[in-house]
């Protein structure tokens, strides 16, 4: 199977949910490949049955798979780390605590890990407190420049910036986005994310030069009524970023 990600070349890579296979094939030749499709752990009672599944949405999307948390729920980290290790797909998210765990099961360096960090409400600063047992202690605040040190030295990829709420954090979200781009590290905003907010979010983080930018858009772009992510949606997030790509 291949590894390799498709998005290695790529400047952005567009990151949504598939409702079923048949959607996840739908959505990832809406994008043309430039798309990370997301198949989520919580789903699944055991990590047998997301295993044997996520290996068959792998299969029609070229591993184009992003395993997901579920709303970025700690309680879901160790099952994403052990599906990931033997599914090998080319996208894992992780809580900021997960990131070594899955790096070290997944046995080489070439998925992107990113790390869930969150906004505080002040500049320069992001909650790093998002695992299992610190997500209910006291609140773990540190500057970006040093969550993303963290993330570097458990092998982690990239900053999930999540729950961005659109652009209600839009001064901290450009800050975090010029450290990314100063110290050489891919972004993934994530939250709150629209056909009408996508454009400006995704411009403030090529603006600030990061050289690899994950958007996540979700629940805006999903049919309510067949769970399914709409394809024409994924049309127009495409035509965006290649408009402000140039």
């Amino acid at each position: 199977m291949k590894l390799t990600p498709n998005y290695y070349q790529d400047r952005v890579c567009l990151n949504v949910l598939a409702g079923s296979k048949q959607n996840a094939q739908q959505v990832y030749e809406a994008a043309q490949g430039h798309v990370l499709v997301g198949v989520l752990s919580k789903n699944y009672p055991d990590v047998e049955s997301a295993i044997s599944d996520m290996r068959s949405y792998a299969a029609l999307i070229d591993n184009a798979l992003s395993i997901g948390l579920g709303a970025g729920d700690p309680k879901q980290s160790m099952m994403v780390s052990l599906i990931a290790q033997q599914v090998q797909p080319q996208h894992v998210n992780q809580v900021f605590t997960g990131v070594a765990t899955s790096r070290a099961l997944l046995g080489q360096s070439e998925t992107v890990v990113n790390g869930l960090v969150s906004p505080t409400g002040r500049v320069g600063w992001v909650k790093i407190s998002t695992g299992p047992l610190s997500a209910q202690a006291p609140d773990g605040i540190v500057p970006v420049e040093t969550a993303i040190a963290l993330l570097k030295d458990m092998g982690g990829s990239s900053i999930k910036y999540f729950p961005m709420g659109g652009l209600k954090h839009k001064d901290e979200y450009q800050y975090v986005a010029q450290a990314c781009a100063e110290y050489d590290f891919m972004l993934e905003p994530t939250g709150g994310i629209d056909l009408d907010n996508f454009e400006p979010l995704l411009e403030i983080a090529l603006r600030a030069g990061v050289k690899q930018v994950i958007p996540h858009i979700y629940s805006s772009i999903i049919d309510p009524e067949s769970g399914h992510t709409r394809p024409e949606d994924v049309k127009t997030l495409l035509e965006i970023t290649k408009k402000l790509l140039g």
